[in-house]
């Protein structure tokens, strides 16, 4: 069985190709812009497919996917050239079978629970720490979609502070809005933030700085408490993830990972301590491949489609 699988990443295409479950080529190309060429991600993947043609095909994106998983609604901000694209019939067309198409943090947590972190994990619950931040979840071994593609996914829009700003989705004071990379970014540079000399030195030198900065200089004290209250508001969108969907392992993952011996701590403890009294304390992993997550989440969903019908079967 030969799949073929695209990562449409916040910063980069992913391709994979798949035999049996198993990876055995990928490749990776930056996005300019925001847009994407879907002619050039064929033929890059046409390359990697080695002249094959491949039995099943999977399409991760950032955003709401419609309900008949098969094309991108909306995505703020992101990939607008794809939106209300039929990415099922594109893939049809390119490689002679339909796609399964799935939001990006859902793949995430599929191919973390097929074969990652949360293997074998019937509920399970994941969080993306990057550039903004997604959630997906896992109920009974079925993956949560809602009856309009928006279940599970929206964990870093809940409100954690009702006076905070508007978010770019609309709501205010979401999780996202107050400690992402992007909120932490803008409101750098717009001077909302008290900074210490050398977090500025670096937003002064690079235009930008992101939560890895916080953490490298967390020996200044305005770092270091705007790195509390970021895992603060972090804790709180799990804490508000498990009171939704009751989860035995909690999949922490994204850049901010790469910190995880900073993080982790922290961020367990706060959820653990704010959970509901009698509420599970779940165990919290880091993936070893998170590269690899969607790609390999993406293509364990295009397997267990029907090759007739890309789209029965899903939950």
């Amino acid at each position: 069985m030969r799949i073929a699988a695209i990562d449409f990443g916040g910063t980069a295409v992913k391709l994979g190709v798949f035999e049996s479950r198993r990876m055995v080529a990928a490749e990776e190309a930056p996005i300019v812009g925001g847009r994407v060429d879907l002619e050039a991600v064929a033929r890059r993947l046409d390359v990697l497919l080695e002249g094959h043609r491949p039995d099943f095909a999977g399409i991760a994106v950032p955003g709401i996917i419609d309900p008949t998983g098969t094309r991108l609604l909306a995505a703020h901000g992101k990939y607008g050239d794809l939106h209300d694209v039929d990415l099922s019939a594109w893939s049809v067309e390119q490689f002679g079978c339909g796609a399964a198409v799935e939001n990006d943090a859902r793949a995430a947590l599929i191919g973390e629970v097929a074969d990652g972190s949360a293997r074998g994990a019937r509920d399970a619950a994941l969080i993306v720490l990057g550039t903004g931040i997604g959630t997906a979840a896992v109920v009974d071994g079925r993956v949560v979609r809602g009856s309009h593609g928006h279940g599970g996914i929206l964990g870093g829009h809940v409100t954690v502070d009702v006076s905070g700003p508007r978010c770019a989705c609309g709501n205010i004071g979401c999780a996202e809005a107050i400690a992402s990379t992007w909120a932490l970014s803008a409101d750098a540079k717009a001077g909302r933030l008290a900074l210490g000399p050398v977090l500025s030195e670096r937003l002064s030198v690079a235009g930008s700085i992101g939560i890895r900065d916080l953490i490298e200089t967390r020996e200044e004290p305005e770092s270091a408490s705007l790195l509390d209250r970021y895992i603060a508001v972090w804790a709180a969108a799990v804490v508000t993830h498990c009171h939704a969907f009751d989860p035995e392992v909690i999949v922490v993952t994204g850049g901010v990972m790469r910190s995880a011996g900073v993080i982790l701590p922290a961020l367990r403890g706060i959820v653990h301590q704010n959970l509901w009294s009698s509420s599970y304390r779940p165990r919290f992993v880091v993936p070893e491949a998170p590269s690899t997550s969607v790609l390999r989440g993406i293509a364990a969903l295009a397997a267990d489609m029907d090759s007739d019908n890309t789209n029965e079967g899903r939950q």
